[in-house]
């Protein structure tokens, strides 16, 4: 027998960062949901708005919250799946404190509109580096103790965490192709609808690869250890791990259904969408079949009950899934509350009470101590599961409702609701039930994290725990009589990452590329031409404030949005859009086609009060718009780089971008100074600012001027009649 000891200073650390960001982010989340109810709640504090804080929610909770607690559990039952220690504790530091750093830096980046724009891919250039970097450092770390392992046989939790391990890589890399303009900004090296397909490939597979298969590992550790008894059945967990790994990569298009992307790629994401469930619903019953036999513990066992709530929403999300692809419901959900009810279900429930199943079973193991207060774990299982129903139930009506009220028709063929702010009315008393849900959540996790800090106090923690095992035995690297195939490959690692690789690659490749290098996938419009140098430096704005989460610029083929909006979109419009704005949900309109359909002057006083120009609305102001100056110093450095990446702009448009900047820009200020109240309130501005010995900034330097010339781009390239399409 040898003797070792299992590193448990870096499971304490994960899990102590865990509990810390948790309460972060769903803080966070719930002030997001006041702003719904109160709008200027923030008002003119830029850090704060819905915009730039909905980024820095989403990453809080996903990269920070479930990305500690995932790398909780895989560096605590990984060392005893594979009875060694970690290979380096060097390099366990390094993972450990370079991700708490890149949580830091993208709580200073996002709220200052640093951001990228792509969902739960937002972090800029340097930060992704960051990321991959601790990435591979967490991937030579799992792989070089299980190369030093003494476990013969690698458990199906490894294949999982080897699966996370590649997948994430892959998805993280190929998405990350960025050309820089400096240290804070870059463009996305895809345009329009190859970014889009890019973009959800990886942001169905960071849901199924980072949210989903880790934590599927954690469960296959975690629930047999809990409920004292095997797994249900090895067989399931070996078609559970190839079914899902080789069809979830494939469903990423089920995000871009009725949209630009060509049919024969939503039809493959449909297609895939709908066989997920057959693996995820394996798995959910593999976990829960586990725990038969032990269900009367469920009553008084505060742990179990976290991990059977956890795995029923595992299984509820992983059936509406499927069921959110199938055409005829997306057409009704896409857009709406349905999809915030949908992932909130995956991350509270599964996700959040996976996590602190697993922290109130490992706590006590780790200190010694039984845990301070069962009633409390209880206390805190009981409102956490009440907040989730009060979070989930009345955002799915307020999806129903959005959905039905944007299709309503009157007799003579006019859309019933044709003001978007009349739907938006309707869903409002659903907000306040969400908040309400969102606030016992945060009250249950607060609960927990006094239950945790009460328990680390009692008792005494053990950071290098010993043990012995034996040493691993050689055997033949052929398959031994009597031996599965599976069996074999569970004891070769190299073999098992290299097809868990080539499993996770074809359905990126047969998606990616045709749609990156055959060029008819995407035909071009003659009209369309490139942005402006003040339509790009508005449109810059347009992403750093996060309108994106709130507007989306894809009209769909459907009657009800041709006739709010205009004409559907085409793939050729967005050939020139580094990146892709289409959004992903609809608080406000669509905004694909509202050029020309308001004056100036009417977006000048729609940031700087949205109410005094749609009453009712939830959009809060942006007045420092109107304050701040627009900063071209990067102006022809962004225009360089689209040209490098094949929008046509000319050495002499680059050379002039300033002179034509200036120009447009007096146009529009032009046209502002025609309403009478503005020219009043310019001038009394004007006034105060020289009294004071303030600088006056023109009002055609000002950053609202550029998103004004953004805004009244949108959608005009083919309002001209005979629009033609080359291939």
């Amino acid at each position: 027998m040898q003797t070792f000891s299992y590193d448990n200073k870096i499971v304490n650390k994960f899990m102590i960062a865990t509990l810390v960001w948790g309460a972060v982010g769903m803080l966070v989340g719930l002030l997001l949901a006041f702003l719904f109810l109160f709008p200027n709640l923030t008002d003119d504090i830029p850090w704060l708005s819905f915009g730039r804080l909905r980024p820095l929610h989403t990453n809080a909770v996903i990269f920070a919250f479930v990305g500690n607690a995932l790398f909780a559990g895989i560096y605590y039952s990984m060392q005893r799946l594979l009875k060694a220690r970690m290979f380096s504790d060097f390099l366990s530091n390094v993972n450990f404190w370079g991700w708490q750093l890149i949580i830091v830096a993208a709580a200073i980046t996002l709220p200052l509109g640093i951001t990228t724009s792509k969902e739960y891919a937002e972090l800029e250039w340097p930060i992704d580096i960051a990321i991959a970097l601790i990435w591979v450092a967490f991937g030579i770390n799992m792989i070089g103790t299980i190369l030093k392992r003494r476990e013969q046989h690698l458990y199906v939790a490894i294949w999982f965490y080897i699966a996370t391990f590649v997948t994430v890589a892959v998805l993280h890399i190929f998405n990350s192709f960025e050309w820089p303009v400096n240290l804070l900004k870059s463009y996305s090296v895809y345009a329009g609808v190859q970014d889009a397909l890019v973009q959800w490939w990886y942001g169905h597979n960071a849901v199924a690869f980072f949210l989903t298969t880790p934590f599927l590992g954690i469960m296959y550790y975690f629930v047999p250890k809990i409920a004292n008894r095997p797994v249900y059945s090895y067989k399931l967990s070996i078609v559970h791990f190839w079914s899902l790994i080789f069809i979830y990569i494939w469903a990423g298009p089920h995000h871009l259904l009725y949209s630009s992307l060509p049919d024969w790629a939503q039809n493959l994401g449909v297609v895939f969408s709908v066989m997920l469930i057959a693996p995820s619903w394996g798995g959910m019953i593999n976990g829960l079949l586990t725990l038969r036999g032990v269900w009367d513990k469920v009553r008084v066992e505060p742990v179990l009950k976290f991990m059977v709530v956890a795995i029923t929403g595992y299984g509820m999300a992983t059936f509406e899934g499927p069921m959110l692809s199938l055409k005829n419901i997306n057409a009704i959900a896409h857009f709406t509350d349905w999809v915030i009810a949908h992932v909130h279900v995956g991350a509270l429930a599964w996700n959040g009470f996976m996590a602190f199943g697993m922290i109130y079973w490992l706590v006590p193991r780790l200190t010694k101590t039984p845990l301070f207060s069962n009633r409390l774990a209880n206390l805190h299982f009981w409102i956490g599961t009440l907040g989730i129903v009060m979070y989930a139930l009345p955002m799915y009506v307020a999806g129903f409702t959005q959905a039905f009220l944007w299709k309503q028709f009157n007799p003579d063929g006019s859309l019933m609701y044709g003001n978007f702010l009349e739907t938006v009315n309707q869903i409002v008393p659903m907000y306040w039930m969400r908040a309400i849900g969102g606030s016992l959540y945060l009250v249950g996790v607060l609960i927990g994290i006094y239950n945790i800090i009460k328990t680390y106090a009692k008792g005494s923690a053990v950071e290098d725990e010993l043990t012995e095992a034996l040493p691993l035995q050689k055997v033949k690297k052929s398959r031994m009589a009597g031996e599965t195939l599976h069996g074999w490959l569970e004891r070769k690692p190299v073999q098992l990452t290299l097809l868990a690789t080539v499993a996770i690659l074809i359905g990126g490749a047969v998606q990616i590329i045709p749609t990156l290098l055959i060029k008819s996938n995407i035909p071009t419009i003659s009209s369309v031409k490139p942005y402006t140098p003040l339509e790009l430096e508005g449109r810059d704005i347009y992403i750093r404030e996060g309108c994106v989460s709130c507007h989306s610029q894809m009209v769909r083929p459907f009657r009800s949005e041709t006739e709010r909006y205009g004409e559907y979109s085409k793939a050729g419009e967005y050939v020139y859009d580094h990146p892709f704005l289409w959004g992903s949900k609809r608080t406000g309109p669509d905004l694909h086609r509202v050029g020309g359909k308001y004056n100036d002057n009417w977006h000048f006083n729609h940031m700087y009060d949205p109410q005094s120009t749609s009453q009712g609305s939830l959009m809060p102001a942006y007045k420092w718009l109107i304050r701040n100056k627009l900063d071209t110093d990067d102006l022809q450095k962004k225009m360089q780089v689209m040209a490098n990446l094949g929008v046509p702009y000319t050495e002499e448009e680059i050379q002039q971008a300033y002179e034509d900047l200036t120009a447009q820009a007096m146009k529009i200020e032009e046209s502002l100074k025609n309403d009478p109240d503005f020219v009043l309130s310019y001038e009394a501005d004007r006034a105060d600012k020289t009294a004071s010995g303030v600088p006056f900034i023109e009002m055609h330097q000002r950053e609202i001027v550029a998103l004004i010339a953004y805004l009244q781009r949108l959608g005009t390239d083919i309002k001209a009649s005979n629009t033609s399409l080359n291939e």
